[in-house]
């Protein structure tokens, strides 16, 4: 396992900030409102050889009645029991206070060790002499930085780095199916990562919402190796009208670029609605492979028709992706959450099957004997031949003697033909159509 370093401290020190900075890009909400990331966010991350991965945590606040508040601590909680080291980072502005005094009364409890950062620390070649009031937290030697700037980043690493185990037992993932969990604000993404893990890896919360961020959580079982990204529900965009929304959609867009396979999840209480199919939309034109998975089926009345009923009803409103196949679950009480893991790699497998040049053309050879290709004022398509330039999605070009001549429902015919001889359950297919003598996909 990589070293994890787990950022803490209370809200709005530029925690968020410094994550951003160490990973290099944008991945954290940053935001001057307390609170603004609430769950865990991972990132990897090296320094002078050494790989490993930082953790984002939200502010801890050691004594709260805000429940989202005490949703945080307890994330924070949870990541400092992951981490090999600690960074507390404090403010200069605002000096030592008493939340800081608490948070670091609990990190010494904690056996870790701590690195203490000042940020905020802004001016180049001059330490504010205010940073040794920070000594008061009996942490060591804390470190001025600014997490804006980067200024003083590269000895709080160093510091980190020390705190490390002797290299030996690193090893890099390998085969991770990385999973993005999407849907629309509260259809229980965040239940499903937890009860999955068995943790409250991430805040499950009755206010639509709650996950802000994408968050990523490995697992393994005697199935493999997963990464779940539990994403911000996607509202629609007449709804999305604060900054830390609009970050969220975008994170979850992101989420869904990154990741082999996506579950659809839509609540079984309100069927398939205009929002789930933009944002099964979204996973269909990036070309991911994906499950649509039917949650909180144990709050549903049933018969022994329901599930067929359901199951017609989400196809004719998922229309445009009948290649996925459709999952009941309940996250609640684990019903059939056990089968996604045999779907998830088998939908992956299919995203990632390359198939020989010959054997595809046998396949077109055969399909245009039993339907010969579309005329148009006299002159016949003739198809040339097929071939497989991609995976994830499977990608295939058609050579043809005029692109114009290739009507959208014969190859939405040669692709049936494809997916009837080679399976692809689950996954997109992409078709290019060239003719001879281009250079550009028609």
């Amino acid at each position: 396992m990589k070293p994890m370093v787990a950022i803490v401290g209370r809200p709005n020190v530029g925690k968020s900030m410094l994550f951003n900075r160490l990973a290099g890009q944008r991945l954290s909400i940053v935001e001057d409102t307390p609170g603004v990331t609430r769950d865990r966010l991972y990132a990897d991350c090296e320094w002078l050889g050494h790989s490993f991965t930082i953790i984002d945590t939200g502010g801890i606040e050691p004594n709260t009645d805000s429940e989202i508040l005490r949703f945080m601590r307890a994330q924070a909680e949870i990541a400092i029991d992951h981490a090999t080291v600690i960074v507390l980072v404090c403010d200069l502005q605002t000096g030592v206070t008493a939340a800081d005094l608490d948070v670091a009364s609990m990190l010494q409890r904690c056996g870790k060790p701590v690195v203490l950062a000042v940020n905020k620390s802004d001016k180049p070649g001059h330490v504010d002499p205010d940073v040794y009031e920070f000594y008061n937290l009996g942490l060591g030697d804390p470190i001025p930085i600014s997490a804006v700037h980067g200024l003083g980043v590269d000895d709080l690493l160093d510091a980190c780095i020390r705190e490390f185990p002797e290299k030996g037992e690193e090893q890099e993932e390998e085969d991770v199916i990385k999973v993005a969990i999407i849907g629309k604000p509260n259809v229980g993404k965040s239940s499903l990562v937890n009860r999955i893990l068995g943790e409250e890896r991430v805040i499950v919360s009755n206010m639509a919402g709650t996950t802000r961020d994408a968050v990523d959580s490995l697992f393994e079982n005697e199935h493999g190796k997963y990464c779940f990204i539990d994403t911000a529900g996607m509202r629609r965009k007449s709804k999305v009208n604060d900054r830390v929304e609009q970050f969220s959609v975008l994170r979850a867009t992101m989420a869904i670029d990154r990741a082999d396979v996506c579950l659809i999840l839509i609540d079984a209480n309100e069927g398939v609605t205009e929002q789930d199919t933009k944002v099964a939309g979204m996973a269909h034109e990036a070309g991911k492979a994906s499950i649509i998975v039917v949650n909180k089926w144990d709050a549903v009345e049933k018969d022994d028709k329901t599930m067929d009923k359901m199951r017609r009803q989400v196809q004719e409103g998922f229309a445009f992706m009948p290649y996925a196949p459709v999952l009941f679950i309940s996250a609640l009480t684990g019903q059939r959450v056990n089968k996604l893991f045999e779907r998830i790699n088998a939908v992956r497998e299919m995203s990632m099957l390359r198939i020989r040049t010959g054997t595809l053309n046998s396949v077109l050879a055969d399909a245009t004997n039993r339907v010969q290709p579309p005329t148009d004022k006299g002159r016949r398509l003739k198809i040339y031949y097929m071939t497989q330039v991609g995976i994830q999605p499977p990608h295939f070009i058609i050579f043809c003697n005029d692109a114009r001549l290739f009507h959208f429902s014969y190859q939405r015919y040669l692709e049936n033909q494809i997916r009837n001889t080679f399976g692809l359950e689950g996954t997109p297919i992409k078709i290019t159509i060239r003719q001879k003598g281009d250079k550009e996909d028609k």
